[in-house]
């Protein structure tokens, strides 16, 4: 399996890793297939992601993932943030193995969960 030079760097070097008191937007999705877990937290201002943190348990992939989506939704409003599917992050990181794809999907399940947490929030 080769990974591309990108996924390497985002796996050594992850941004936004950590977790947030009080998010705006908390989401947590896992894959019961491989073990892999991945939390969200967002802090927003006026629709506006203004801070992004990321925990995830799994392969190189996954934190890579992860990393990407994250550096991708910092400043961007929601409905910009809803926008970015697997295959964006996939892309962003000059592709992943077949195998991995689905590394991708937890990193855009968890982002919409978040986002859905947050104006599920600001309805109340």
């Amino acid at each position: 399996m080769q990974y591309t030079e990108k996924v390497m760097e985002h796996f050594m070097n992850p941004r936004n890793v950590g977790t947030m008191e009080n998010p705006d937007g908390y989401g947590k999705v896992g894959n019961p297939s491989c073990g892999d877990i991945m939390e969200i937290f967002l802090k927003i201002e006026d629709d506006i992601i203004t801070d992004v943190k990321f925990r995830t348990f799994g392969c190189a992939s996954a934190i890579a993932t992860s990393s990407v989506s994250t550096e991708m939704v910092l400043g961007k409003n929601i409905h910009e943030a809803l926008e970015i599917t697997n295959k964006v992050v996939a892309e962003a990181l000059g592709g992943l193995p077949a195998t991995k794809m689905h590394c991708s999907v937890l990193a855009e399940e968890a982002l919409k969960e978040a986002i859905e947490d947050y104006l599920a929030k600001k309805q109340k």
